[in-house]
């Protein structure tokens, strides 16, 4: 394994993403490297940012804006992809044989397993402490909804969701283009999963604008979040407490019903296998959202159910690692 990766070799992406997922599981991105040169996504941020600074004028039509949209996007997946093959292919020659144990480590950066699991139990922990006000705190960092227009099972039923979502999103979709395409694969990704979360809005200054980054992130995460809601099932059927049968159930039964053609996967499988309804309706910082629920267990979620979601993503998480090791050693 290494040595020249102009050729790569299924085998390897797949010892990639092992190693990856390994380190960012250990590590995740300490606080002093954040501190001294952020993170990659905070450098694909800034790049939109530019992009959409320079190329989205309101005073422009709808239909210009989606083709200089279009531009932006094109403009920021050759910049990214130029940028990670082209430390691919330094690494290659400064580390003939082991330079895809150091790509592993650019491609920890990419993956977040253990920053999702961090925010999501300082929910619980928050509830667990501070009662309702805690709560609200710590899972404002996680989604868009007002926090303050939420009760204890609402805090607790948002960061449930957020970590269904994120772990098909934040984990498992990065961890399948790592796995196809190398550190190229998983950072062209990371670039559609940030530009849909910075302009793929439906406000107005977005809607046009951002509308190609939306529906290409939409596309991406298709086949990850129907293996995170198998990964999700057949992590219930082995832990304690959890249901597979009613995880299949709700996936089958709610999953295309959700607003979203990739969320309602994941959040239908968590809210099977908890026993939960999630989703259904909720009040973002743009107004009010009505949306199918996921599930048809109980709605008064709970800081101890936050603790079931994570142990269930947990689990989910090592069948993912677990798959990539069989494979990669298959391909040996």
């Amino acid at each position: 394994m290494g040595g020249d990766l102009t050729v790569y070799p299924a085998a390897i992406n797949l010892w990639l993403l092992v190693v990856a997922l390994g380190i960012e599981a250990l590590l995740g991105w300490p606080a002093p490297l954040y501190r001294a040169i952020r993170h990659p996504v905070v450098w694909i941020g800034a790049l939109i940012g530019l992009l959409e600074r320079h190329l989205n004028r309101p005073a422009w039509s709808d239909l210009w804006r989606r083709l200089t949209g279009l531009l932006a996007l094109a403009l920021l997946l050759l910049a990214v992809w130029y940028a990670a093959s082209l430390v691919r292919h330094w690494l290659a020659v400064l580390l003939p044989g082991d330079s895809w144990i150091v790509e592993a480590v650019f491609a920890a950066s990419l993956l977040a397993q253990r920053s999702l699991w961090d925010h999501v139990v300082a929910v619980a922990r928050g509830l667990e402490d501070g009662g309702i006000v805690g709560g609200r705190e710590a899972v404002a960092m996680i989604v868009g909804r007002d926090p303050e227009s939420l009760d204890e099972a609402g805090v607790s039923r948002a960061a449930i969701e957020s970590l269904a979502e994120n772990f098909s999103d934040g984990v498992v979709a990065p961890a399948f283009w790592l796995a196809i395409g190398g550190l190229p694969g998983i950072a062209l990704y990371k670039a559609i999963n940030t530009a849909d979360s910075m302009i793929g809005h439906k406000s107005d200054r977005y809607r046009a604008f951002g509308w190609a980054a939306a529906r290409l992130d939409d596309l991406v995460n298709l086949p990850a979040s129907r293996l995170s809601a198998l990964l999700l099932v057949l992590a219930a059927a082995v832990l304690p407490g959890a249901s597979a049968g009613a995880a299949f159930a709700a996936v089958e039964r709610d999953a295309g019903r959700h607003r979203s053609p990739n969320a309602g996967w994941p959040e239908a499988a968590m809210a099977g296998a908890l026993g939960l309804r999630l989703a259904g309706p909720r009040r973002y910082a743009e107004g009010w959202v009505e949306d199918h629920w996921m599930g048809d267990g109980r709605s008064e979620a709970t800081a101890t159910d936050i603790r079931r979601a994570l142990k269930l993503y947990a689990v989910a998480g090592l069948l993912l690692s677990g798959a990539a090791l069989l494979g990669a050693i298959a391909l040996l």
